[in-house]
Protein backbone atom coordinates (compact mmCIF):
# COMPACT_ATOMS: atom_id res chain seq x y z
CA UNK A 1 0.00 0.00 0.00
CA UNK A 2 3.19 2.64 1.15
CA UNK A 3 4.70 1.92 -2.46
CA UNK A 4 1.65 2.65 -5.01
CA UNK A 5 1.21 6.20 -2.86
CA UNK A 6 4.87 6.86 -3.37
CA UNK A 7 4.58 6.28 -6.65
CA UNK A 8 1.31 8.52 -7.16
CA UNK A 9 3.40 11.14 -5.36
CA UNK A 10 6.18 10.99 -7.23
CA UNK A 11 4.06 11.29 -10.63
CA UNK A 12 2.04 14.32 -9.14
CA UNK A 13 5.80 15.98 -8.68
CA UNK A 14 6.90 15.36 -12.31
CA UNK A 15 3.25 17.08 -13.80
CA UNK A 16 4.03 19.85 -11.64
CA UNK A 17 7.38 20.63 -12.67
CA UNK A 18 6.57 20.02 -16.40
CA UNK A 19 3.53 22.35 -15.83
CA UNK A 20 6.46 25.07 -14.33
CA UNK A 21 8.76 24.32 -17.47
CA UNK A 22 5.80 24.92 -19.71
CA UNK A 23 4.65 28.08 -18.26
CA UNK A 24 8.45 29.69 -18.39
CA UNK A 25 9.04 28.78 -21.81
CA UNK A 26 5.61 30.41 -22.82
CA UNK A 27 6.67 33.71 -20.87
CA UNK A 28 10.19 33.86 -22.53
CA UNK A 29 8.60 33.58 -26.03
CA UNK A 30 5.82 36.04 -25.67
CA UNK A 31 7.99 38.68 -23.82
CA UNK A 32 10.58 38.49 -26.79
CA UNK A 33 9.60 41.17 -29.97
CA UNK A 34 6.25 42.19 -28.77
CA UNK A 35 6.66 42.59 -25.43
CA UNK A 36 10.08 44.64 -25.80
CA UNK A 37 12.93 44.33 -23.27
CA UNK A 38 12.57 46.29 -19.71
CA UNK A 39 15.14 48.42 -21.22
CA UNK A 40 13.62 49.37 -24.35
CA UNK A 41 9.76 50.08 -22.54
CA UNK A 42 12.08 52.31 -20.23
CA UNK A 43 13.42 54.48 -22.67
CA UNK A 44 9.76 56.37 -24.33
CA UNK A 45 8.57 57.34 -20.43
CA UNK A 46 12.44 59.05 -20.26
CA UNK A 47 12.42 60.57 -23.67
CA UNK A 48 8.42 61.56 -23.43
CA UNK A 49 8.26 65.85 -22.87
CA UNK A 50 6.48 67.20 -19.49
CA UNK A 51 3.22 68.83 -20.17
CA UNK A 52 4.19 71.99 -19.84
CA UNK A 53 7.71 72.06 -21.61
CA UNK A 54 6.04 70.05 -24.86
CA UNK A 55 6.03 72.60 -27.05
CA UNK A 56 9.24 73.30 -26.57
CA UNK A 57 10.53 70.00 -26.82
CA UNK A 58 9.22 68.94 -30.34
CA UNK A 59 11.21 68.61 -32.96
CA UNK A 60 11.52 71.58 -35.23
CA UNK A 61 10.23 71.34 -38.81
CA UNK A 62 12.60 71.87 -41.49
CA UNK A 63 12.25 74.89 -43.78
CA UNK A 64 10.67 74.65 -46.85
CA UNK A 65 12.57 76.25 -49.89
CA UNK A 66 10.33 78.24 -52.09
CA UNK A 67 11.74 76.67 -55.69
CA UNK A 68 11.70 79.45 -59.21
CA UNK A 69 10.38 78.12 -62.52
CA UNK A 70 12.82 79.92 -64.73
CA UNK A 71 10.91 81.80 -67.24
CA UNK A 72 11.97 82.57 -70.82
CA UNK A 73 13.75 86.04 -71.28
CA UNK A 74 12.32 88.12 -74.37
CA UNK A 75 14.96 90.24 -76.25
CA UNK A 76 14.24 93.00 -77.85
CA UNK A 77 15.44 92.97 -81.47
CA UNK A 78 17.21 96.34 -81.87
CA UNK A 79 18.85 96.83 -84.92
CA UNK A 80 22.38 98.71 -85.36
CA UNK A 81 23.29 99.92 -88.66
CA UNK A 82 26.75 100.10 -86.99
CA UNK A 83 28.83 97.05 -87.68
CA UNK A 84 30.60 94.60 -85.55
CA UNK A 85 34.26 93.87 -85.34
CA UNK A 86 35.01 92.20 -88.81
CA UNK A 87 31.82 92.83 -90.60
CA UNK A 88 32.60 95.47 -92.37
CA UNK A 89 32.48 95.11 -96.24
CA UNK A 90 34.94 95.26 -98.74
CA UNK A 91 33.51 98.93 -100.73
CA UNK A 92 36.19 97.80 -103.51
CA UNK A 93 33.85 94.46 -104.72
CA UNK A 94 30.74 96.33 -104.46
CA UNK A 95 29.04 96.97 -108.18
CA UNK A 96 27.32 100.67 -107.77
CA UNK A 97 25.46 100.37 -111.54
CA UNK A 98 21.81 99.89 -111.91
CA UNK A 99 21.12 96.67 -113.28
CA UNK A 100 18.00 98.22 -115.49
CA UNK A 101 17.59 94.62 -117.56
CA UNK A 102 16.36 92.60 -114.66
CA UNK A 103 14.38 95.46 -113.57
CA UNK A 104 12.34 95.11 -117.37
CA UNK A 105 12.44 91.34 -116.65
CA UNK A 106 10.32 92.19 -113.11
CA UNK A 107 8.34 94.58 -114.65
CA UNK A 108 7.88 92.52 -117.17
CA UNK A 109 5.84 89.32 -114.89
CA UNK A 110 2.34 89.14 -115.39
CA UNK A 111 0.43 89.35 -112.01
CA UNK A 112 -1.11 86.26 -111.05
CA UNK A 113 -3.77 85.06 -108.37
CA UNK A 114 -5.92 86.96 -106.56
CA UNK A 115 -7.94 90.17 -108.39
CA UNK A 116 -6.44 92.27 -104.88
CA UNK A 117 -4.78 96.07 -105.63
CA UNK A 118 -2.17 96.08 -102.87
CA UNK A 119 -2.76 99.84 -103.45
CA UNK A 120 -5.95 100.69 -103.30
CA UNK A 121 -8.31 99.85 -99.91
CA UNK A 122 -10.93 97.96 -101.80
CA UNK A 123 -12.07 96.92 -105.37
CA UNK A 124 -15.18 98.64 -106.37
CA UNK A 125 -18.75 95.84 -105.91
CA UNK A 126 -19.16 94.55 -109.26
CA UNK A 127 -22.79 96.29 -111.07
CA UNK A 128 -26.23 94.63 -109.75
CA UNK A 129 -28.03 92.31 -112.45
CA UNK A 130 -30.83 93.43 -113.51
CA UNK A 131 -33.57 91.05 -112.15
CA UNK A 132 -35.10 89.36 -114.76
CA UNK A 133 -38.84 88.29 -113.81
CA UNK A 134 -39.55 84.69 -113.44
CA UNK A 135 -41.59 82.85 -116.42
CA UNK A 136 -45.15 82.05 -115.15
CA UNK A 137 -46.53 78.60 -115.83
CA UNK A 138 -49.69 78.05 -116.89
CA UNK A 139 -51.79 75.32 -116.37
CA UNK A 140 -52.88 73.74 -120.54
CA UNK A 141 -56.39 73.81 -121.35
CA UNK A 142 -57.78 71.02 -122.65
CA UNK A 143 -58.13 72.20 -126.16
CA UNK A 144 -54.85 72.94 -126.01
CA UNK A 145 -54.24 69.28 -124.75
CA UNK A 146 -56.66 67.74 -127.30
CA UNK A 147 -54.42 69.91 -130.26
CA UNK A 148 -50.74 68.80 -128.88
CA UNK A 149 -51.88 64.96 -129.06
CA UNK A 150 -53.40 65.49 -132.71
CA UNK A 151 -50.16 67.08 -133.89
CA UNK A 152 -48.00 64.67 -132.50
CA UNK A 153 -50.25 61.95 -133.66
CA UNK A 154 -49.58 62.98 -137.39
CA UNK A 155 -46.20 63.50 -136.65
CA UNK A 156 -45.67 59.89 -135.61
CA UNK A 157 -47.87 59.15 -139.04
CA UNK A 158 -45.58 61.24 -140.91
CA UNK A 159 -42.80 59.56 -139.80
CA UNK A 160 -44.01 56.13 -140.51
CA UNK A 161 -42.80 54.96 -144.34
CA UNK A 162 -45.57 54.66 -146.38
CA UNK A 163 -47.46 51.38 -146.99
CA UNK A 164 -46.74 49.43 -150.12
CA UNK A 165 -49.23 49.94 -152.82
CA UNK A 166 -51.69 47.13 -153.75
CA UNK A 167 -50.45 45.40 -157.50
CA UNK A 168 -53.73 44.40 -158.49
CA UNK A 169 -54.67 45.31 -161.87
CA UNK A 170 -58.56 45.69 -161.52
CA UNK A 171 -59.72 45.43 -165.45
CA UNK A 172 -63.82 45.05 -165.35
CA UNK A 173 -66.31 43.58 -163.21
CA UNK A 174 -70.07 41.78 -163.80
CA UNK A 175 -73.23 40.82 -162.23
CA UNK A 176 -75.47 37.97 -162.88
CA UNK A 177 -78.84 39.74 -162.86
CA UNK A 178 -79.66 43.00 -161.98
CA UNK A 179 -79.38 44.69 -158.68
CA UNK A 180 -77.25 41.60 -158.00
CA UNK A 181 -73.74 41.04 -156.49
CA UNK A 182 -71.11 42.29 -158.71
CA UNK A 183 -68.06 40.15 -158.94
CA UNK A 184 -64.91 42.67 -160.22
CA UNK A 185 -61.71 41.02 -161.98
CA UNK A 186 -58.28 41.24 -161.32
CA UNK A 187 -54.69 40.13 -162.74
CA UNK A 188 -52.09 39.44 -160.59
CA UNK A 189 -49.41 39.25 -163.41
CA UNK A 190 -50.72 36.59 -165.11
CA UNK A 191 -52.86 34.92 -162.55
CA UNK A 192 -56.40 36.32 -163.16
CA UNK A 193 -58.20 36.51 -159.91
CA UNK A 194 -62.27 37.06 -159.55
CA UNK A 195 -63.92 38.38 -156.35
CA UNK A 196 -67.50 39.86 -154.60
CA UNK A 197 -67.92 42.50 -152.64
CA UNK A 198 -66.59 41.20 -148.57
CA UNK A 199 -64.78 38.71 -150.39
CA UNK A 200 -60.65 38.05 -149.45
CA UNK A 201 -57.87 37.54 -152.36
CA UNK A 202 -54.42 36.30 -151.59
CA UNK A 203 -55.59 36.51 -148.30
CA UNK A 204 -54.74 39.72 -147.48
CA UNK A 205 -57.08 42.00 -150.09
CA UNK A 206 -60.40 42.63 -148.75
CA UNK A 207 -62.70 44.22 -151.68
CA UNK A 208 -64.60 46.40 -149.84
CA UNK A 209 -66.66 48.35 -152.72
CA UNK A 210 -66.99 47.41 -156.41
CA UNK A 211 -67.72 50.50 -158.50
CA UNK A 212 -68.30 51.16 -162.16
CA UNK A 213 -64.69 52.98 -162.67
CA UNK A 214 -62.87 51.82 -159.89
CA UNK A 215 -63.03 49.21 -156.62
CA UNK A 216 -62.43 50.08 -152.96
CA UNK A 217 -59.56 47.28 -151.09
CA UNK A 218 -58.44 47.31 -147.70
CA UNK A 219 -54.88 46.11 -147.13
CA UNK A 220 -55.62 43.71 -143.71
CA UNK A 221 -51.90 43.34 -143.13
CA UNK A 222 -51.02 47.86 -142.93
CA UNK A 223 -54.88 48.53 -142.32
CA UNK A 224 -54.86 50.68 -145.51
CA UNK A 225 -57.46 51.29 -147.80
CA UNK A 226 -56.49 51.94 -151.32
CA UNK A 227 -58.57 52.16 -154.64
CA UNK A 228 -57.82 51.01 -157.58
CA UNK A 229 -58.49 53.04 -161.08
CA UNK A 230 -60.64 50.64 -163.83
CA UNK A 231 -58.17 49.92 -166.61
CA UNK A 232 -58.27 48.31 -170.18
CA UNK A 233 -58.00 44.67 -170.09
CA UNK A 234 -54.77 42.93 -171.87
CA UNK A 235 -54.75 41.10 -175.13
CA UNK A 236 -55.69 37.68 -174.71
CA UNK A 237 -57.97 37.93 -171.83
CA UNK A 238 -61.88 37.88 -172.40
Amino acid sequence: MKIGADQKHKVAILVGLVLVAAYLIYDNFSSGPSGGSPAASSRPAAARPSAAGGAAAQTPARPTIARRTATPRIQEFKPSLIPKKGEVPDLASIDPTLRFDLLKAVQSVAPEGGQRNLFQFSAPPPPPQPKTPAPKILPKTPEAIAQEKAEQQKAAEAAKPPPPPINLKFYGYSSLRAGGPKRAFFLDGEEILVAEEGEIIKKRYKVVRIGVNSVVMEDTQFNNTQTLPLQPAPQGVG
